[in-house]
């Protein structure tokens, strides 16, 4: 993406993000409109729907023949990543906002036939907008963030999922064990937010496209490696366990599958 393609979508996207926020702020101390969508574990609100119909609408304005696939299901019905293509998670840890009030984020991202163009990451609490394009750098608000150490996975923190962890889902106990120790966020986003800065060396879950589209592009621009497991690349439709990590670290999970 040209850098000054990539101002102009940064300044629209941050301006739409910031709507977001104040959306969910205004909301914050109010009772909340909670449904269940495939289980009680898996919620949304009223906040998650009003969202996603306010990025819904301005992307059509802004960029009127792309196509948009969003959590929530206002947006496009995609069955292909041909064009332009956004990707939104209107909130991104529904059950950490409803419970915590903390821990959730909201992500949008672009793609052009399936390759990551631009993405915004905003840990809404933390106050963070993590956002960067292909070949131009990432951006933690306004300073220009370097590549995390690549440390082995026996050196850092490793973020899993609880339920592939407790059902041993591809070695996860192993991989717990062989790192310095477990961390479970409840928000693929705001996770996603630690391995970007350093914080963790990896972070493995089952993800769906608005899950990890946004911060793949963020990763692999940081020289992070996201991949499936055993080692393969995920396309931006993909359902499925998918880990972000340093470069060690992925090494060391993928050896873990075969050995």
């Amino acid at each position: 993406m040209q850098e000054a393609t990539y101002q102009k979508w940064n300044a629209q996207v941050t301006a739409w993000i910031d709507e977001a926020k104040a959306n969910i702020l205004e909301h914050f101390h109010e009772p909340l409109d909670v449904e269940q969508k495939s289980g009680r574990r898996d919620l949304v609100t009223q906040v998650d729907k009003e969202n996603e119909q306010r990025f819904v609408a301005h992307i059509r304005e802004s960029d009127p023949t792309a196509r948009i696939l969003g959590e929530e299901g206002l947006g496009d019905n995609v069955q292909d990543d041909k064009g332009r293509l956004w990707i939104i998670d209107p909130l991104d840890g529904t059950m950490n906002f409803v419970k915590q009030r903390d821990d959730f984020a909201i992500m949008l991202s672009l793609y052009i036939d399936g390759v990551g163009q631009a993405a915004w990451l905003c840990d809404v609490m933390g106050n963070r907008l993590f956002h960067g394009a292909k070949g131009l750098g990432v951006w933690l608000n306004d300073d220009k963030m370097t590549a995390p150490a690549n440390l082995p996975l026996s050196e850092g923190l490793a973020a899993l999922s609880g339920p592939l962890v407790t059902h041993d889902v591809d070695h996860m106990q192993a991989i717990a064990a062989a790192s310095l120790g477990m961390r479970i966020v409840g928000s693929a986003g705001i996770a996603f937010t630690k391995v970007l800065r350093g914080q963790q060396v990896c972070y493995i879950s089952y993800l769906r496209p608005w899950d990890f589209a946004t911060g793949k592009i963020l990763a692999e621009e940081l020289g992070l490696v996201v991949s499936t497991v055993d080692g393969q690349t995920p396309t931006v439709l993909s359902y499925g366990v998918v880990l972000v990590a340093t470069k060690q670290a992925q090494k060391a999970i993928v050896a873990m599958q075969t050995a």
